[in-house]
């Protein structure tokens, strides 16, 4: 099922879960008030909430498929604003990275663009083993644990909106990334426990400041500006009964300006996407509402290749069952510190 977060058209303002049927939203609360002669006890407690409506599963889904049937032939595209708004506001954003081969790409990607000197003794190796450099794979504690950085969850941005441009990057990047939205508390949970905490899943663009990125990091410290400047979100959340299932082999695609620039797939992760959400609760609460991403999706980033956004360009992400997220990309401005 497809939910998202819609604004009603009244006073005080009232956000309310809408639902889609057949490339149309009805948004729940003005469609419970319609059928109000007709009771619907969990809808009535979840239809103001994405995370609530989530969290209730089954029941919430059954009731809105009922709902649905029952308000066949009404309309209510003025019951509330067209205008995207996140589906949710996350309480964390844990990004994670689990593919070894964006990973060795990436890094592969950083040598040409920022270490030119350098690159020629790389790609020498290369064709002389027919394998990457030593150096450009991850640490031996990636492939032990699934590894991630914490970012900030207050910079979002959804569908339609324009990503503003730092003035401190030359180098703005995209990365296309499954988001996995936590609907139950967890602690120390299993893999098979974690999943079942896994109640929606989202497009994520973790956007990037590659040249700012690589001295933040080689100073000990994790990316700060790098990358907290700006994620995107898509403005629609598909539940997990219809992802999991696939989760391992969904197709991804990047495009800039109506023209191809990627394409990936989720295969191939060194960890499970319950491995993953089973680490981020080693001895440390996980809450309803926490946002995690899977990281880069092989392919599916201009560090691997080669092609770099600019002021202006409009951006679409899309994975296979899940949907797709466009931005427009800000303009770009001088640099004041």
């Amino acid at each position: 099922m497809r939910v998202r977060r819609v604004r009603l058209r009244r006073e005080p303002p009232t956000y309310s879960v809408a639902v889609e049927r057949e490339e149309a939203w009805v948004p729940l609360i003005p469609a419970l008030e319609r059928a109000s002669s007709v009771h619907f006890p969990t809808l009535d407690r979840v239809a103001h909430d994405v995370i609530a409506f989530l969290q209730a599963g089954r029941e919430a889904r059954d009731e809105a498929n009922r709902l649905l049937d029952l308000m066949a032939g009404e309309t209510f595209a003025n019951s509330f604003d067209p205008t995207p708004v996140l589906p949710f506001e996350p309480r964390t954003f844990r990004d994670f990275m689990l593919y070894e081969e964006h990973a060795v790409a990436a890094a592969r990607g950083l040598v040409k663009q920022f270490m030119p000197k350098v690159w020629p003794m790389f790609a020498l190796y290369e064709r002389i083993t027919g394998r990457p450099h030593p150096k450009l794979r991850p640490k031996p504690i990636w492939y032990e644990k699934p590894i991630y950085y914490m970012g900030s969850p207050i910079n979002f941005y959804t569908e339609g909106e324009t990503v503003p441009w730092p003035s401190y990057t030359r180098a703005l990047d995209y990365e296309l990334e499954l988001g996995v939205l936590i609907v139950r508390p967890l602690y120390n949970a299993a893999p098979a426990e974690a999943l079942q905490a896994v109640g929606g899943f989202v497009v994520i663009n973790d956007f990037s400041a590659r040249d700012v990125q690589y001295p933040e990091m080689t100073s000990g410290f994790g990316p700060v500006k790098a990358k907290n400047f700006a994620n995107a979100m898509s403005m629609t959340v598909v539940t997990a009964d219809e992802v999991l299932p696939y989760v391992e082999n969904l197709r991804a695609e990047v495009t800039v300006n109506g023209r191809s620039w990627g394409t990936g797939t989720s295969a191939g992760a060194q960890h499970s996407l319950g491995e993953m959400v089973a680490y981020a609760s080693l001895e440390e609460k996980v809450v309803p509402g926490e946002l995690m991403a899977t990281g880069t999706i092989p392919g599916c980033s201009g560090m691997e290749t080669g092609r770099w956004l600019s002021p202006g360009d409009h951006i679409t992400l899309s994975i296979e069952r899940v949907g797709s997220l466009s931005n427009r990309v800000g303009a770009r401005e001088e640099s004041t510190a």
